[in-house]
């Protein structure tokens, strides 16, 4: 079976998006200052297309297709990863009223939080634990009679 024509303006637009928009787009080439910090920009990529076509009846059959296909792409930066000593900070170029967005960019300090939460409590058990035993070891046993 042929290739239908609305499939080759299919591929040709899909093809056309995948070359404007690839990962170092989205996540840009890491730059390293003389000091050893590397920046990395990030930005948001929206995109769209569509395609549409129609069989229209003529009286050479080669010649019943007309169609067309477009696409729209939008590149927003939002802002730059620095990696310094280790720590990962994101640098956001406007700040975002979006609730979603203030949940996401919450996530690490919460890990942070939570984690330091439960090795406090864990610490806190041990050291709990250590001077029961203490006590317990100066404590005559009981015998059952």
């Amino acid at each position: 079976m042929a290739e239908h024509p609305i499939q080759g303006l299919m591929g040709v637009t899909m093809q056309k998006i995948k070359e404007m928009v690839d990962v170092n787009t989205i996540v840009g080439t890491p730059i390293t200052t003389p000091d050893g910090t590397t920046i990395i920009p990030v930005s948001k990529v929206t995109f769209g297309f569509a395609s549409g076509g129609s069989d229209l009846p003529t009286k050479d059959p080669k010649e019943t297709f007309g169609g067309g296909s477009g696409a729209g792409v939008t590149l927003q930066p939002l802002g730059f990863l620095v990696v310094k000593d280790g720590d990962v900070k994101l640098l956001q170029l406007a700040t975002s009223s979006n609730t979603a967005d203030k949940i996401v960019n919450s996530v690490p300090d919460i890990i942070d939080k939570v984690s330091d939460a439960f090795s406090k409590n864990k610490d806190e058990k041990a050291a709990k634990n250590s001077k029961k035993s203490a006590a317990d070891a100066g404590k005559p046993s009981e015998k059952a009679e």
